[in-house]
């Protein structure tokens, strides 16, 4: 097991079991994101970091066409996410795989080498190699697929004591804001050819992005 998988496996060996309840509050424009991502009947739909498969059950209600795919570093949330996905009866329609997002090889993983959707909600501010993720999502797309990313921002508009007292919390859980993000992911969609649209949400407390792949 990756020394990443360990790291994630102790933290949410208990938290899993309040994830849902007490991350609702924060993690903003997850469900928005979601309703972007416009999965047409027969897409596949990528989620990486799916954490307890919140996003999943949600995709699969709203697209139920879609083929849905999970990946988590950490087999804790992963057990969180079979249940969850167990409950909701969508066994047959979500498919789960234990992988680093920076290296995963999704052909082994999921016997497809592509998605027409990718999604990553909240992940980039946890996964230490974010850069190397974000290449990786996007070279999971297929021609003509989207990246759709949320995640924390760098709260610039918000008072200094607010993003002070913001910035130590999420420290406490291992989470660290990619304040860098709107500048990596120009730089990414220079050098890889995508189109790549990017927004502030909330004074900055939030960023939401797309990466579109030529068709």
């Amino acid at each position: 097991m990756s020394e990443a998988a360990v790291r994630m496996d102790r933290m949410y060996r208990r938290q899993r079991f309040i994830y849902d309840a007490t991350r609702k509050f924060y993690l903003i424009g997850r469900d928005a994101t979601i309703a972007e991502l416009d999965a047409r009947p027969g897409d596949g739909v990528l989620e990486i970091g799916c954490g307890t498969g919140r996003n999943l059950v949600r995709m699969a209600r709203r697209f139920p066409e879609a083929r849905l795919f999970g990946l988590d570093v950490s087999n804790e949330m992963l057990a969180s996410a079979r249940a969850a996905i167990a409950r909701a009866r969508l066994e047959s329609r979500v498919r789960l795989a234990q992988g680093d997002a920076a290296s995963f090889d999704a052909a082994r993983l999921f016997g497809r080498s592509d998605f027409q959707r990718v999604m990553i909600s909240y992940a980039l501010s946890m996964i230490p190699p974010w850069r190397e993720a974000l290449g990786r999502a996007v070279d999971a797309l297929a021609p003509g697929g989207a990246l759709h990313i949320v995640d924390f921002g760098d709260s610039a508009g918000l008072p200094s004591a607010f993003r002070a007292a913001l910035n130590g919390w999420l420290a406490a859980f291992d989470v660290t804001p990619r304040v860098t993000l709107r500048a990596e992911l120009a730089a990414l969609a220079a050098s890889r050819g995508v189109r790549c649209e990017a927004r502030d949400h909330f004074r900055g407390y939030a960023i939401r992005a797309v990466i579109e792949k030529p068709a």
